[in-house]
């Protein structure tokens, strides 16, 4: 059994027992394997462990990756996933590449991604990332801003409004690390007594996934478990 084999499987295990845990089912957690920085020859290796979903940084990194995956498996589905910063010039191959954009924390992109969709696309899935901790480092809308811009988001075409996404702050103890997920889990509750109908919580990266899945997680962001440390060029 290969290594990222090895690693998807006890990945896989640590969801089961999170759910487990909490009285939640593996089937409410899909694993996002975060595949940013590494090549596609890696990417093809999960594939073939059956692992569909895919998260990337790094626009032109990805539409490089997924020509050259579609070349090895052609015929296979696979689901991408932006979860990277959003400049307003890259929205186009954005919204024509991906079926899932995480990082949304501004109108104008919003707007930008629902204009460029192509014609015969399903809607674009869209999360709204949340800067949960506060950090000036950290991408995202304040949560005081959430409702406006979720309402907004929720009308444009060629868009679904599908949840939150968060990166927390980084934390040892379960019980920090719980708290900012509570948070995020709280606001998209709020927004569906707001009648915005949102279904997804994007939260939870390898070290902290258990925290996130205890909170309600339904997507969890997993890199390193899965492919290894990564080298930054």
């Amino acid at each position: 059994m290969s290594t990222i084999a090895q690693n998807l499987q006890a990945v896989d295990h640590t969801i089961v027992a999170a759910a487990n845990a909490c009285g939640r089912s593996r089937n409410d957690v899909q694993l996002l394997a975060v595949s940013k920085t590494f090549p596609p020859e890696a990417v093809v290796e999960a594939i073939a462990c059956g692992q569909r979903a895919f998260g990337e940084n790094y626009l032109q990194e990805a539409l490089d990756k997924q020509l050259a995956v579609a070349a090895a498996v052609p015929g296979v589905h696979i689901e991408w996933h932006f979860i990277g910063p959003i400049q307003s010039n890259k929205t186009r191959p954005i919204a024509a590449s991906f079926a899932w954009v995480h990082t949304v924390d501004r109108l104008k992109i919003a707007q930008r991604l629902s204009e460029q969709r192509p014609t015969g696309m399903a809607p674009l899935n869209i999360c709204l990332q949340v800067n949960i901790s506060g950090e000036a480092s950290k991408s995202g809308i304040a949560a005081d801003e959430l409702p406006e811009l979720a309402r907004a988001v929720a009308l444009l075409p060629n868009l679904r409004l599908r949840g939150l996404m968060a990166i927390p702050e980084p934390e040892l103890n379960l019980a920090r690390q719980r708290a900012p997920f509570a948070r995020l889990r709280e606001m998209l509750e709020q927004l569906r007594d707001d009648g915005i109908a949102v279904d997804t919580l994007s939260m939870g990266m390898s070290a902290d996934m258990a925290a996130a899945i205890a909170e309600g997680a339904t997507i969890v962001r997993v890199g390193s478990a899965i492919f290894g440390s990564r080298t930054y060029e």
